[in-house]
């Protein structure tokens, strides 16, 4: 197929973001200038493919015409090569402009992924923690920056939820399809019996917008402190070091607890109420009734599973594309690549549909 109209209309866009960026009403508004800049660098990528592929379709048609005309065998054959040589070049770039375009839909190299205990009481709990340590070992393979936000532990070691920050290069369009209830099956520690039990945890993730794409005003917000609690002991009920945050128009709640520092906790807590608060209003945007936040994770019932982890067969199967690898083992040290890239390319598929039709003259 030719991508060469979807790729104009970037094209468009990338013109006329630069045609804006020279005017000088917009070079004294840094808010602007600053918003118009990022947008910019973001179609880039799909500008540099743009004018590659226009190139490369040019000379796919001068081949067609030498070969359409030629009659020298000699010519006609180098007619022919070229003709194949920049045919695959066309094909392997058009696999390209395909996750391109996911990309740019899913730009964002700052993110807030939450995790928190479903069904399974203790079990559940220690599966969100298993889940945590999955997720920061691929970002250390992967050069993703991993920060806790804030977290509630339980008494045997679990996370009744842990919220953290993943910042780096396309860290949202990696993560994309991590929300939804995972499911395990195993022996829990807590079980004496030896009979293998199913709980499960939850994953949200949030772009985390940063300061200029989101202003709050501060007459809106509600920002209480008490005191931490925790099990273990330390730093519990001494100061007044855990934040409340209210954001009043929307009812949105924030709390953190996790640093010691009254000073440290209001900063988290602020980030994620900048990530909540800026997928509200996206979600009010496109006229979505419910929060992508709760359709991401639903009730954390086993029914509503995206992935299953089950310890007896060493087996992970993701159910949104029927990908079953029998290396447990391996995904909880961090290798999750098979299921992530697979992911990718089912959502870049249907990114890909969904442009074909709104516009169906392609």
């Amino acid at each position: 197929m030719n991508f060469l109209p979807i790729l104009e209309k970037f094209h468009s866009q990338y013109k006329d973001i630069q045609e804006q960026l020279c005017k000088e009403e917009v070079i004294k508004d840094k808010f602007k200038f600053s918003s118009l800049s990022g947008k910019l660098s973001k179609l880039a990528g799909l500008e540099r493919i743009y004018q590659e592929y226009k190139s490369l379709l040019e000379h796919l048609k001068q081949a067609q015409e030498t070969i359409e005309k030629e009659k020298d065998p000699q010519l006609l054959e180098l007619a022919n090569e070229a003709l194949k040589s920049t045919d695959d070049k066309i094909k392997e770039l058009e696999k390209k402009i395909v996750f391109l375009l996911v990309e740019n839909k899913y730009p964002s190299e700052n993110i807030i992924v939450e995790i928190r205990q479903g069904t399974g009481g203790q079990e559940a709990a220690l599966f969100a923690k298993d889940l945590f340590r999955m997720y920061s070992k691929f970002c250390q393979r992967k050069g993703l920056k991993i920060e806790v936000l804030d977290s509630h532990p339980t008494d045997i070691g679990g996370f009744k939820e842990i919220i953290f920050s993943v910042k780096g290069k396309g860290a949202h369009n990696i993560f994309k399809d991590e929300s939804g209830v995972h499911r395990v099956q195993r022996v829990p520690v807590t079980e004496s019996g030896g009979r293998i039990h199913t709980s499960t945890a939850t994953v949200a993730v949030l772009e985390e917008p940063q300061e200029i794409e989101l202003k709050i005003n501060p007459e809106e917000l509600k920002i209480e402190t008490f005191r931490a609690s925790g099990h273990g002991g330390q730093h519990v009920n001494v100061t007044d070091s855990a934040v409340r945050i209210t954001h009043l128009p929307t009812g949105i709640v924030v709390s953190c607890q996790d640093e010691r520092s009254q000073i440290k906790n209001r900063e988290k807590a602020m980030r994620i109420l900048r990530a909540r608060l800026y997928q509200y209003l996206r979600e009010r945007q496109i006229s979505k009734i419910s929060q992508e936040r709760k359709q991401q994770v639903g009730t954390g019932e086993r029914s509503e599973k995206v992935r299953t982890y089950n310890f007896p067969e060493n087996r992970v199967t993701d159910h949104r594309v029927q990908l079953t690898l029998y290396k447990l083992d391996k995904i909880l040290e961090g290798e999750l690549d098979e299921i992530i890239e697979t992911l990718q390319e089912k959502r870049a598929q249907e990114e890909l549909a969904q442009y074909l039709k709104d516009d169906n003259k392609i």
